[in-house]
């Protein structure tokens, strides 16, 4: 008995990547849809520009460039103020907390009145930068230009060259600055 034989009979084609081709399609675009369809504050309690406000009993002074509204916390943006603990000298040689100074002038801006913040962004940690004032009173501004925080926006420079030029606050006695202060221009 003959057997039949196609001789032209094509080769079947086989996929070459089959699954894998489905599988690395599907790595890539879940993370596009998943950023798509997510809200963008999803990781970060820092949505871009929005505005918070606290009454004065729910606001706390954590540091000298830090304050808490209610359960929300925010970095002034533009500013640095030195940390709390971080020693300075007086004019008679005498050390004190320098931070702490910062700190307390702090409170005495916001001293019993509300706070509102624009939220400008977020810190690494994920606070919000904001430009803040307490009954119309720029405590970005008037911290620099009282010499308890240095600028880190062009915006504040100004005020900070004023505030050395007049020897206010931690710039009273330039020896006795903080050290990342005094090498400052």
């Amino acid at each position: 008995m003959l057997e039949r034989r196609r001789i032209f009979k094509g080769r079947r084609a086989r996929p070459r990547f089959g699954g894998a081709a489905l599988l690395l399609s599907a790595a890539i675009a879940t993370p596009v849809v998943l950023g798509v369809a997510l809200p963008s504050n999803l990781f970060g309690s820092a949505p871009s520009d929005r505005s918070w406000r606290a009454e004065a009993q729910a606001i706390r002074i954590v540091d000298g460039e830090t304050i808490g509204l209610g359960e929300r916390i925010v970095r002034l943006d533009g500013i640095s103020a030195p940390a709390r603990g971080e020693a300075c000298r007086s004019a008679s040689g005498e050390a004190f907390d320098c931070g702490g100074a910062a700190a307390a002038a702090l409170t005495r801006l916001v001293s019993g009145r509300p706070v509102a913040c624009r939220i400008v962004g977020q810190d690494s940690f994920g606070r919000g930068l904001g430009q803040c004032d307490a009954a119309g009173a720029d405590l970005n501004r008037a911290l620099v230009g009282g010499g308890f925080a240095v600028a880190t926006s062009s915006a504040l420079r100004g005020q900070e060259a004023m505030a050395r030029q007049t020897a206010q606050g931690l710039w009273a006695n330039a020896a006795g600055a903080p050290p990342a202060w005094r090498s400052r221009n």
